[in-house]
């Protein structure tokens, strides 16, 4: 494995504190952006109280990478599905319909890392939703 940095010497680090105004409701909600971070890629905290609930089968032209902070959650990913728990890391891959869904009990908690300086979505139709 390479241990050759990837960032630019003379680029500084980046802190957003949870009080930061990329926060809407705490620490786990909201977005950092691409500008902010420095980066092409920007972070998106989400969470779902509901069981059943999470965002609509879709697709980005672009990479995104889900993290799961806590509780349980059933991926859907082109062909697979498959479930994911606290501290598990799931990748849809650029132009796969994807989806995620909240198992329970209790909240869903993940951050979706968007590897894009914005955010590009189509929503598409989902023959499992009623």
């Amino acid at each position: 494995m390479s241990t050759k940095a990837t960032r630019a010497p003379n680029r500084p680090p980046v802190l957003i504190r949870a009080g930061d105004g990329a926060h809407r409701n705490g620490p786990w909600s909201g977005s950092v952006s691409a500008e902010a971070l420095g980066t092409d890629s920007f972070v998106l905290f989400a969470r779902f109280d509901e069981v059943g609930s999470g965002p609509v089968l879709h697709v980005h032209p672009y990479d995104e990478i889900f993290v799961v902070k806590s509780g349980r959650a059933i991926f859907t990913v082109g062909d697979e599905t498959f479930e994911a728990g606290e501290g598990d890391v799931a990748m849809a891959p650029a132009n796969t319909p994807h989806k995620f869904k909240n198992l329970g009990p209790g909240p869903l908690y993940t951050m979706d890392i968007h590897l894009n300086g914005e955010w590009i979505q189509t929503d598409l139709h989902d023959p499992d939703a009623g």
